[in-house]
């Protein structure tokens, strides 16, 4: 295990209070930032979080924070703030930093108005920071309680995703590292559209096999845009790839794929949907992965499917038998 340092995470929901607990058990003191100061109260006055995980013990290791620049003094920094809010937290961020090596990177999505990838963001706001990316399948529960989950790390510099490794690394909490930071990030935000797509599948009650083919020619339509963006097609059988697609897209604990199925089920508005569940990173994502697709010139049926349902109000069931009279000797 590496020598003690202190941990910067930005963003205290769910995965954020996750990862501040990995880093605990590895003995790291933890500076956990939310805008909201209650978070910070309750984490530093009673040990849990008072919304996320809430029947969560919290190691007194964990100081929660409503100060940013708290985070900006930490030797070692995880963004864990939501994709759609990366750039507004890294610039706030960026005032206060105080020059780490690199930034790890946990959000899984793809920014809405632009289209660029998180490390694209990071880039532009913080210049010249080096990128860690971490992706795989994690739900935030069984991370924060222990349970055996496997990662990727990926960077450019395969030593700063190995440091970071050092750091929060451990038997329950097993860490890979990659060479291939666009892969891991497009595997891993394109797989939460993905899992909308199967949630509505499985909310319009489908059947198993349709689910299986939705997963199988996603993977398909991730794997082009990947090769399209810079990255690997290999990514894909990585953690970050098909090991969070098998999580995300077949698991009620997924807010992706259960938002998909209350959506296939159409009892609530779309925008009602959105304020109730939480944080659903597919939602902006599928929107942006529409647009970067029509850019490229990638066909990506399933995906610009998705986004026509929750971004242009197509209708369920003319969408899906589009979708069925395709011709089945294309890509």
């Amino acid at each position: 295990m590496a020598r003690a340092t202190e941990v910067g995470i930005l963003g205290a929901g769910a995965w954020g209070t996750a990862l501040a607990t990995v880093a605990a058990r590895n003995n790291h003191r933890v500076v956990l930032w939310d805008i909201n100061p209650i978070i910070a109260s309750s984490i530093n006055d009673i040990h849990k979080h008072p919304f996320a995980l809430p029947n969560v013990a919290l190691s007194p290791l964990i100081r929660g924070t409503s100060h940013i620049e708290e985070v900006g003094n930490c030797p070692l920094i995880f963004g864990v703030v939501p994709a759609q809010l990366m750039r507004s937290g890294l610039t706030q961020l960026a005032e206060h930093l105080q020059n780490p090596p690199s930034l790890t990177l946990c959000a899984k999505g793809i920014e809405k108005n632009t289209g660029l990838l998180m490390t694209d963001v990071l880039e532009e706001t913080i210049p010249g920071t080096r990128a860690v990316v971490l992706s795989g399948p994690t739900f935030a529960g069984e991370v924060a309680l222990g349970l055996p989950t496997a990662i990727t790390l990926a960077a450019k510099d395969s030593s700063d995703a190995s440091y970071v490794a050092k750091i929060i690394g451990g038997p329950q909490f097993r860490t890979y590292v990659s060479d291939d930071p666009i892969g891991a990030q497009v595997t891993g935000a394109t797989k939460n559209v993905l899992a909308i797509a199967c949630g509505i599948a499985e909310g319009k009650s489908l059947g198993q096999n349709a689910i299986a083919a939705i997963i199988t020619r996603g993977i398909a339509e991730i794997g082009r845009l990947t090769t399209a963006l810079g990255g690997s097609a290999e990514s894909m059988m990585e953690l970050a790839g098909v090991g969070d697609v098998v999580l995300t897209c077949t698991s009620s604990q997924s807010r992706n794929f259960s938002f998909g199925c209350r959506v296939g089920q159409e009892q609530t508005p779309i925008s009602a949907l959105i304020k109730s569940g939480g944080t659903v990173e597919g939602f902006g994502t599928a929107a942006s992965i529409a647009n970067l697709s029509q850019r490229l010139q990638i066909d990506m049926p399933i995906m610009q499917a998705v986004a026509q349902i929750l971004h242009q109000g197509a209708n369920i069931d003319d969408t899906i038998s589009s979708l069925l009279a395709r011709s089945s000797s294309g890509i």
